[in-house]
């Protein structure tokens, strides 16, 4: 997936661990794990909100975009009007 989650740097610079980063934003810590390892296909905004509260950052610090490398931009499906 091109959204890479940044959520284990942004831990490291508060020095907060899994369970402590869980239970402030309401999450279970699996699902914490689910988001660092980059296997989440959505997050609500109510728990992006969360998450930029406690680590007191934007969601550009936690979420950002990298072109897929498994597959040549020529190949990507294309968006735009139909």
């Amino acid at each position: 997936m091109a959204i890479v989650v940044d959520i284990d740097v942004m831990l490291a610079r508060k020095k907060m661990s899994v369970a402590d980063f869980a239970y402030a934003i309401g999450i279970s810590p699996a699902n914490v794990a689910v988001l660092k390892n980059g296997r989440a296909k959505a997050v609500r905004f109510t728990t992006l909100d969360s998450i930029c509260e406690v680590l007191e950052c934007q969601p550009g610090d936690v979420l950002r975009w990298e072109p897929d490398k498994a597959q040549p931009a020529s190949s990507r499906p294309q968006r735009g009007p139909k």
